[in-house]
């Protein structure tokens, strides 16, 4: 009963292996949150996060969040090729102009793929509000990046060649786990049978 329970787990185990090794992640598609709800009035930033180059983003506020000495926290998470995601980053500084617009900006790495982010509100009174509660409201892929399975990007540099050898990296390494599970499920069955 043991190795049949097993034998069913190493078989979804192995289906799931096989369909993620052919899904691919949405790469290259970038996502921002409704600003309806919060003292932000408009949000601008590039189309692109430029590999080793500085991002940048401009916030407007509403008045009230902008003359009440309300805090502005970006609050940032870069994510590589290699799928490494570091730790998020709090950004708090601010280059100030007229009309409650900040003007703020990273260092992205060379090999980054995207650049995830968050706001957080520090209110005058105290309180403190996150946008969104959880997670991250924005990502913007770089001019380069690898989703686990091709490259994207604007640039030339992102072409075929990397899609190849990164993408096939990947679907090989996928492929020789799948082949694994499989051999220890034939094992397992012909140890079966001989029981029997």
């Amino acid at each position: 009963m043991g190795v049949r329970i097993n034998m069913r787990w190493l078989m979804v185990s192995s289906i799931l292996l096989i369909f993620l090794s052919s899904v691919s992640g949405a790469g290259g598609v970038n996502e921002q949150m409704s600003l309806e709800g919060t003292s932000i009035v408009s949000m601008d930033y590039e189309d692109y996060a430029h590999a080793s180059k500085t991002f940048e983003i401009e916030i407007v506020l509403d008045s009230q969040a902008s003359e009440n000495g309300t805090k502005v926290i970006w609050v940032t998470q870069i994510c590589i090729n290699s799928g490494v995601c570091y730790p998020p980053e709090n950004n708090e500084e601010w280059i100030s102009e007229d009309g409650g617009k900040l003007i703020g900006s990273i260092d992205v790495d060379d090999d980054a793929s995207y650049v995830n982010w968050r706001v957080k509100m520090n209110w005058s009174d105290g309180g403190e509000e996150n946008f969104p509660e959880s997670g991250f409201g924005w990502k913007v892929w770089s001019n380069c990046w690898f989703d686990g399975e091709k490259w994207g990007g604007m640039d030339d540099e992102c072409n075929s060649e990397k899609d190849e050898h990164g993408g096939s990296l990947y679907l090989h390494l996928a492929s020789f786990v799948s082949v694994i599970v499989v051999l220890v499920m034939f094992l397992l069955r012909k140890n079966n049978s001989q029981r029997k």
